[in-house]
């Protein structure tokens, strides 16, 4: 074993032991070196691999810190389970009032034995015809008619993003995303050895110019892109910004991946899709619009590409359930999925003004959502980002906290959070900022979490060199 895993072993052990705490500051690397006797190039290196299994960040221009919540042991952030916190605003799945009941409804029709023995049929990645034709009509809008043939399924929409990658990126090729991204496209480019590019964005989201830039660096072979509601950002291309990215994509000649998994909270925004069906893959599921634990992955795909990322969905593992197909068919059809979609865009926007009025505070500029999204400013240099319609915000702390140990001491109140570095691309590049989740608590708990937070950014609890 090379001697910088052994002395990378020895620091993961005293994080373990809780000998190195959450959000404590390693020694610069050269001062390290200095300490143990060996070169500055096997400390960089010691360094980069406890980065890589997720036991610290590193921030630039502030050194290397301790992750305030522990890594999947190799360097991913999957946001996958249920946070240990008892209040959950890092995973993110929202609830409608009454959604049960509306579910149930039209789950009984299926639980007759004749229509029970069909839905529990195994299903390909193609589904069937009554779900092509359902989703299909889902998806469809005025400027923009999804053909059902283009419709291929998953179990879930991380698997459907996980196919789309496979088709397109073949292993050690280049893909480009935004600067920070979902984190689950981290860890599948990490599985399928897709080299991930950072895109610069601005507060509208992707600059085309930076597709262009990375391209003529060396060429990239698709790009992911969250156009409507990126998260963690919570930005929207404007309708410009949009049409110039779909143009230059079509003159790079480049497909794209489209991650529409929010965009039922903004449904009036044209989707990248419409805008250049022919080179990009739409990719979105029930998780959020119903459930997670009965849902459905789905991408809409250009012809030219369909046996392609079918072939990467079957050899992938990824096929739809089928009783869960079937219960999306009939509540697609009977009109429930609109019901919880509206009820859940009106939750939505009850939580952002909740947030906005814990967290803006009188002074801070807040004024109306644009179609963008909004920010608005709290003392000491705080910056938060929301899209009126979302369910969660950017914080950009203040200059005295770092990210890692602001969630740590968010964790000590009871709080989970989402640090930057989960969504950043380039570990060396992780703002000081946090995702707040707001769908999960009920709306009680979740004023008194903000107002919570609200105090500790603001120096209810101040941040030590140790803490």
């Amino acid at each position: 074993m090379d001697d910088y895993r052994l002395i990378a072993d020895g620091i993961a052990a005293d994080i373990t032991s809780g000998r190195l705490r959450p959000g404590q500051q390693l020694p610069t690397q050269r001062a390290f070196a200095r300490s143990r006797g060996i070169a500055p190039s096997t400390a960089g290196r010691a360094y980069r691999e406890l980065v890589r299994r997720g036991l610290t960040v590193g921030e630039v221009g502030r050194g290397t810190f301790v992750r305030a919540g522990p890594g999947t042991g190799d360097g991913r952030v999957a946001l996958a389970e249920p946070a240990a916190a008892p209040v959950d605003l890092e995973l993110n799945y929202p609830t409608a009032p009454g959604q049960a009941e509306l579910l149930a409804a039209g789950l009984a029709p299926l639980l007759r034995a004749d229509a029970l023995g069909e839905a529990l049929r195994p299903v390909g990645a193609a589904g069937t015809g009554a779900a092509r034709r359902a989703f299909a009509g889902l998806l469809t809008r005025d400027d923009w008619e999804v053909r059902a043939d283009r419709l291929l399924f998953a179990g879930n929409g991380r698997q459907a993003v996980a196919g789309a990658l496979a088709a397109l990126v073949p292993p050690g090729q280049r893909l480009g995303v935004e600067a920070m991204t979902y984190p689950v496209v981290k860890a599948a480019a990490e599985r399928l050895g897709i080299r991930l590019v950072p895109l610069a964005v601005d507060e509208y989201g992707l600059l085309p110019g930076a597709v262009a830039a990375a391209h003529r660096a060396a060429p990239l072979r698709a790009v992911y892109v969250q156009p409507r509601l990126h998260n963690p950002l919570g930005v929207s291309l404007p309708a410009e910004r949009a049409a110039a990215l779909a143009e230059e994509l079509r003159r790079l000649d480049l497909p794209v991946v489209e991650d529409a998994i929010w965009s039922f909270l903004r449904p009036e925004l044209t989707p990248l899709a419409a805008l250049a069906p022919e080179r990009t893959v739409l990719v979105d599921s029930l998780s959020k619009r119903l459930a997670p634990g009965l849902t459905t992955g789905f991408a809409v795909v250009p012809d030219g590409l369909r046996e392609r990322v079918a072939g990467a969905l079957r050899s992938g593992g990824w096929a739809p359930s089928g009783f869960a197909m079937e219960a999306a068919v009939r509540w697609i059809g009977d009109g429930t999925l609109a019901v919880v979609e509206a009820a859940k865009r009106a939750d939505a926007a009850a939580r952002q003004a909740l947030a906005r009025e814990v967290l803006a505070g009188p002074g801070s500029g807040a004024g109306p959502g644009s179609t963008s999204g909004s920010t608005w400013r709290r003392p000491a240099g705080q910056r938060l980002r929301a899209d009126p319609a979302s369910y969660y915000l950017w914080w950009e702390l203040p200059r005295a906290w770092r990210a890692e140990t602001f969630v740590a001491a968010a964790a000590r109140a009871g709080i989970s959070l989402t640090p930057a570095s989960a969504f950043a691309v380039d570990p060396r590049s992780t703002p000081s900022a946090v995702r707040v989740g707001l769908a999960s608590p009920p709306l009680p708990e979740l004023a008194r979490a903000l107002e919570t937070l609200a105090r500790i950014a603001g120096g209810g609890e101040q941040p030590t060199a140790d803490s």
